[in-house]
C-alpha cells in the first residue's frame, strides 16, 4: 500500500514540475515577444510579464526540488550526477565560449541561448547514460 502512495506522490510531483515548467516557458515567450508583438513597448506590461516570469521560475525551482526529494535513492543519484555534469559543462563550456567571443576566436556572439542549449543537452545525455548504466 505504501509503495502505491509513493508512486502516486512521485507522479504528482512530476506533473507539478511539468506544469510549472510549461508556465515558465510560456511566460518567457510572453516577456520576450510581448513588448514587440502584443503591447507595443508598454513598460508596465513588460514589468508585469517579467515579474510573472520570475515568479513562475521560482515556482519551477521549488517544484523541481520537490520532485527530486520524492525520488528513490538511485534516481536521486542519477539526477544529481547528471546535474553535476551539466553544471560543469555549463561553467567550463560557457566560460570557454565567452573567452572565444571576447578574443575574436569565433565569428559569432556568445549568446546565453547557446549556454542554455549546451546545459540542457548535456543534462539530457547524462540522464540517459545514467539510466542505461543502472538499468
Amino acid at each position: 500500500m505504501e509503495a502505491t502512495n509513493w508512486q502516486e506522490q512521485k507522479k504528482k510531483n512530476l506533473k507539478a514540475l511539468a506544469i510549472w515548467t510549461v508556465g515558465w516557458v510560456l511566460s518567457m515567450a510572453l516577456v520576450t515577444f510581448g513588448p514587440k508583438f502584443i503591447w507595443e513597448d508598454n513598460q508596465l506590461f513588460t514589468y508585469l510579464a517579467f515579474f510573472l516570469n520570475l515568479g513562475l521560475g521560482i515556482g519551477m525551482i521549488i517544484a523541481n526540488r520537490n520532485h527530486i526529494n520524492g525520488l528513490d535513492e538511485l534516481d536521486k543519484k542519477i539526477t544529481f550526477d547528471a546535474m553535476a555534469i551539466a553544471l560543469g559543462v555549463g561553467v567550463i563550456g560557457g566560460l570557454s565560449f565567452s573567452v572565444m567571443d571576447i578574443t575574436n576566436m569565433i565569428g559569432i556572439d556568445a549568446e546565453i541561448s547557446f549556454l542554455v542549449i549546451l546545459i540542457s543537452i548535456s543534462y539530457l545525455i547524462a540522464m540517459v547514460v545514467g539510466k542505461l548504466r543502472y538499468k
